[in-house]
């Protein structure tokens, strides 16, 4: 018998939004014990996940976290203040529950799982740590593209697999963030070539470089997009030459949920340049994220403008592993309260002129 292509699932239609639901759901909100608007983005959020869930009174509970962790060729030319064996240590600390992302996760009773994709030195297995080995780090893509076909495909794929693990568990919400040395470089590069910017412009000090390391980074950024720009012929190659292996996993993740109906919150500015390839291979994509904060990262605003987005947050963040996203859920949360429980005018018998005077 004869098997589908591996990513035949690309193909898939995204889930639609219930347009009526959101109707019902700003109508609900202007009939609130409040001036219409007064409560700006919590009334927004609510709005665009009573939409997403298809009911007027949605619920941010049930959420489930992946983190995806890789290592990066492109960190061998001096792009991070940080060694490639920080990678590793950091999916051990995840397991032990020392992360800002394990303490934030049990702040909001989430679930978190990592998935290594592959580091530059071997991780033992560990608990809630799933090996998905696809290499030790992608190749630097100032010489090649960062990943083979194969690669990209199966990185793409684990990104599925996890959205598919989150719908067995009746998931309401889906965070997903990275860790890997290396990859604000990896995902800067990749936000310039699909938004056609060069590298200056969107370049950020990621894990604390000087002022002239980022200007070293933004170089390497440059002559990488020189290198590759010609030879990308679509999105998805843009992410198999640029990307990382935790990014694409990261794309799979947020084209799969998409796919499906789940409400992904996108964390920071490697989150949102995923969600940036998402939407880039599959448009429509971007009804499903809600943006949760504003990196201190320079090219998370570019980004963020591309989508035309205004986040929950934005409080100078910068650390990745979903924390962002994670911090803003309770946000999220108090909106969906707000929504749902608050009286409206005729339930409190209170004249609503008394609010537009």
């Amino acid at each position: 018998m004869n098997q589908p292509p591996p990513l035949a699932w690309l193909q898939d239609p995204i889930y639609p939004l219930n347009e009526t639901i959101a109707h019902l759901a700003l109508r609900r909100q202007m009939q609130l014990t409040k001036p219409p608007g007064s409560l700006g983005l919590l009334e927004t959020a609510a709005i665009q996940l009573a939409a997403m869930q298809h009911t007027v009174m949605p619920s941010a509970d049930r959420a489930h976290i992946t983190i995806f962790a890789a290592d990066h060729g492109i960190a061998s030319e001096g792009v991070s203040a940080f060694p490639q064996a920080v990678t590793g240590e950091m999916i051990r600390n995840f397991s032990r529950g020392g992360a800002a992302i394990s303490v934030l996760a049990k702040a909001i009773d989430a679930t978190l799982e990592v998935v290594n994709l592959g580091t530059i030195n071997d991780v033992e297995a560990l608990p809630g740590v799933i090996h998905h080995r696809l290499g030790s780090g992608t190749a630097n893509f100032l010489h090649a593209p960062a990943m083979t076909e194969q690669q990209l495909s199966a990185a793409l794929t684990a990104g599925f697999d996890a959205i598919e693990r989150a719908q067995q568990h009746s998931v309401g919400i889906f965070i997903g963030g990275e860790m890997g040395i290396g990859n604000t470089t990896s995902a800067t590069a990749l936000a310039c070539a699909l938004l056609n910017r060069d590298s200056p412009a969107l370049t950020g000090s990621g894990t604390g470089l000087t002022a002239a390391q980022v200007e070293h980074k933004a170089a390497v950024i440059a002559q990488a997009l020189s290198y590759h720009r010609a030879q990308i012929d679509s999105p998805l190659d843009a992410l198999r030459r640029l990307g990382g292996f935790e990014i694409a996993a990261l794309t799979g993740a947020y084209l799969r949920g998409a796919q499906i109906g789940l409400p992904l919150l996108i964390d920071g500015f490697i989150s949102s340049v995923a969600a940036l390839a998402a939407e880039s291979i599959v448009p429509g994509c971007k009804d499903w994220f809600i943006f949760s904060h504003r990196s201190a990262e320079p090219g998370h605003r570019i980004v963020l403008q591309a989508f035309d987005a205004t986040p929950l947050l934005a409080i100078e963040m910068r650390l990745g592993e979903a924390s962002g996203a994670a911090t803003a859920l309770p946000l999220l949360r108090l909106a969906c309260n707000l929504h749902n429980g608050m009286a409206t005018f005729a339930e409190a018998q209170v004249s609503g002129q008394q609010f537009a005077e």
